[in-house]
């Protein structure tokens, strides 16, 4: 079986759940972290499927790891290989795709409901009895590309998923965590305290976002179950 190639943007963001999921799965997996000084292959031909991590950057950054996600993103797409963006990696496909990423109607940072779109494609990959609210942490958003299919929204940044045949792009962490989230509670960032202060419907601050995550850990992981699940049935039998 051929590996997923994982694109981690960040020294410290691991893959989270999704590398949990995909071990439970007996699904080999190869990260290149750019955040540690690797480069990204230049081909998508050794791998059977693409995930994207997220980033404090921003999509528009001048990096040329970034834009090298971009191509792998669309070589993976023209050779049918399942792509999964969470949140940057999100944003990499709307660009990859011919969209942009623009400052957030509203940044989301801690857990947040969504709404997912009245159509059987958004209910297969959102089923009802599942969805819970979710990790966010970002203060841009995508906007949907052409050929894309919007799956859900949320008050405060309406394009919350789209997807393309098989490639799910999400603004939101679905890969989360205890640990991952343990990182990221360590931060100490201006613009955060800036967020909270002037978007306190959208953005939660460090104590908020533990004290929910007691409860809503578990669904979180149930929902994500489901979404891995349905993207790796879009990889081609070989």
């Amino acid at each position: 079986m051929k590996p997923v190639l994982i694109l981690q943007h960040m020294a410290s963001d691991s893959p989270g759940y999704f590398g949990t999921w995909l071990k439970r799965q007996g699904i080999p997996a190869v990260v290149a972290n750019a955040g540690a000084g690797e480069s990204f292959p230049s081909s998508m031909e050794p791998y059977a499927a693409l995930a994207i991590l997220g980033g404090a950057m921003s999509a528009n950054d001048d990096l040329p790891y970034l834009r090298q996600g971009e191509a792998l993103i669309r070589q993976a797409m023209d050779t049918g290989r399942p792509v999964i963006g969470h949140c940057l990696g999100g944003q990499l496909m709307s660009k990859a795709l011919g969209g942009c990423v623009t400052a957030s109607p509203a940044p989301e940072v801690g857990w947040q409901p969504f709404t997912v779109k009245d159509s059987d494609t958004a209910r297969e990959w959102f089923p009802a009895h599942l969805v819970t609210p979710v990790m966010h942490w970002h203060y841009e958003s995508f906007s949907l590309p052409a050929q894309s299919q919007w799956l859900a929204s949320s008050p405060a940044c309406p394009h919350q998923a789209f997807c393309v045949g098989p490639h799910l792009a999400m603004q939101f962490h679905i890969e989360i965590d205890a640990e991952k989230l343990a990182v990221w509670m360590q931060e100490e960032s201006d613009t955060w305290s800036r967020a909270q202060r002037a978007f306190p419907g959208s953005v939660q601050g460090r104590e908020d976002i533990l004290a929910r995550a007691t409860s809503l850990m578990q669904a979180h992981h149930a929902l994500a179950d489901h979404i891995y699940a349905h993207w790796w049935r879009g990889v081609p039998v070989s």
